[in-house]
């Protein structure tokens, strides 16, 4: 068979110059370790293969490589080829000479809210699952494919949503995207295109939402809040007669934590109804509740006037890059216009075994296995502070994956100094604040779900302390 430089092992990227082919191939290897493009231990082509990548003769490249394991630079020994040396640290500088400032240390304990614990995450079911997706993907799956998605995870999706969040769902209506944020830059773009100028929002909320909608040229007036919760009633007056849609929670308010109330979950799709606006609904956590079974999504009373909009983040991980939209039909054609011709941001092995994790009842399994395991921590978490800090008050429903703990007014930074201070990373709810709604007291928002099994008696303990 003729040799081809396409059919030997490693590839090895090198710019030989100079008249002098052995010198100019030394340099480049040694520039190449010396710099740590090669790192070390990294095993060279073998001379055979490297000659023929590069058009000249074996000889050549094994002098080359001799000369540099004489120099130290590389290293051969039989059976393990030519690898770059490990060469020893560079020694420490001596006193008096310039230093680089040391990095601030990470807090021993993660308690920021948003994020499932990591450690958690169903790696054999996940593993069955990508076998099996693997060996049943159609050939056409590793193309470019439709940009609404595969059709496999569209299709289960449809029969979860519907059955599991009471979401009225059909795949042809369902948008794969690569997680909430890049749903809401494809809405907000398409609200754009239908020259909605103002999207009201919740008056507390994640800046990077608000920002989404800021950078699509949307303006973002914030809606009331009162004790009952965000408050839609005053959509289509004053200062919010130009909105043409809404971004809310309304299953479990982000971060304070409340259902949106009965009346106004009716309130809300009233004005939508009335007003052709558009609601969109963010079901970040929507399986977990606690106390009662969970509250079906607003999407349920009126499907052509509330987008429905789900993760994978929360659920099972947010690496997974994985969220879906299920859309009015008006909506469709924009949304997929807006994202293109192809699916091009969520890979279709991860969609394919998804579609199969859900299928085989593995996802339910899962999510009722988190749910039992969320709710244990989030009780030990209201009584651990019953017992050592009882001047704090866990507000909100007992759901999610966050707990709010309501301050002594003007404690709020302080609070967050000393969690700090005993290895805490925590959120104050200030942090979440829009800019013009007015603040409703000191409060942590604290993600009781993200520290793993392992360390989370450790970070209750320090959270207590900080408190008391």
């Amino acid at each position: 068979m003729t040799d081809s430089w396409s059919t030997f092992g490693t590839d090895l990227h090198l710019e030989v110059r100079g008249p002098k082919l052995r010198q100019g191939l030394t340099d480049a290897l040694r520039e190449a370790a010396r710099t740590g493009r090669l790192a070390p231990g990294t095993r060279l082509p073998s001379s055979r293969s490297l000659a023929a990548d590069l058009g000249i003769a074996r000889n050549t490249v094994a002098d080359a490589y001799a000369e540099l394991v004489a120099e130290g630079w590389l290293t051969a020994r039989q059976g393990s080829g030519t690898r770059v040396a490990r060469r020893s640290a560079p020694r420490k500088s001596a006193p008096g000479t310039a230093r680089t400032r040391p990095a601030r240390g990470r807090p021993a304990y993660n308690l920021l809210p948003g994020s499932p614990d990591l450690a958690s995450f169903p790696r054999a079911e996940w593993l069955k699952a990508a076998r099996r997706a693997l060996v049943a993907a159609p050939h056409e799956a590793f193309g470019y494919g439709d940009a609404r998605g595969r059709v496999e995870l569209r299709t289960v999706l449809a029969d979860y949503l519907a059955r599991a969040r009471g979401v009225h769902a059909d795949p042809e209506r369902i948008v794969i995207c690569s997680g909430f944020v890049h749903g809401l830059m494809l809405m907000g773009k398409v609200l754009r295109q239908r020259r909605v100028r103002e999207v009201a929002v919740e008056s507390y909320g994640l800046d990077e939402h608000r920002n989404v909608l800021t950078e699509a040229g949307l303006r973002i007036p914030a809606l009331p809040f009162d004790e009952l919760g965000t408050d839609p009633a005053g959509l289509g007056e004053g200062a919010l007669r130009g909105v043409g849609a809404v971004l809310m929670t309304p299953a479990h308010q982000f971060p304070v934590g409340m259902p949106l109330h009965p009346d106004r979950r009716t309130a809300a799709v009233d004005w939508a109804r009335r007003t052709g606006g558009l609601i969109l609904e963010d079901d970040y956590d929507g399986e977990f509740r606690y106390d009662r079974r969970p509250v079906g999504a607003l999407q349920g009373l009126d499907p052509e006037r509330v987008v429905h909009m789900g993760t994978a983040s929360k659920s099972l991980a947010p690496g997974l890059r994985l969220a879906w939209m299920v859309l009015p039909q008006s909506l469709v054609g924009e949304v997929l216009a807006a994202k293109g011709g192809v699916e091009w941001t969520s890979s279709s092995l991860d969609q394919l075994t998804l579609a199969d994790f859900i299928a085989s009842g593995a996802y339910d399994r899962h999510v009722r296995g988190m749910r039992l395991r969320y709710r244990r921590r989030r009780d030990h978490l209201v009584r651990q502070l019953a017992e050592h800090a009882p001047g704090i008050r866990v507000s909100g429903i007992a759901a999610g994956l966050h707990a709010v703990l309501e301050l002594p007014p003007g404690t709020e930074q302080s609070a967050v100094r000393a969690a700090a201070w005993h290895g805490l990373a925590v959120e104050p709810m200030g942090r979440f604040r829009h800019t013009d709604a007015p603040p409703r007291g000191d409060a942590l928002v604290v993600g009781y779900a993200t520290p793993s099994d392992s360390a989370w008696s450790g970070a209750l303990d320090a959270l207590c302390r900080s408190l008391a």
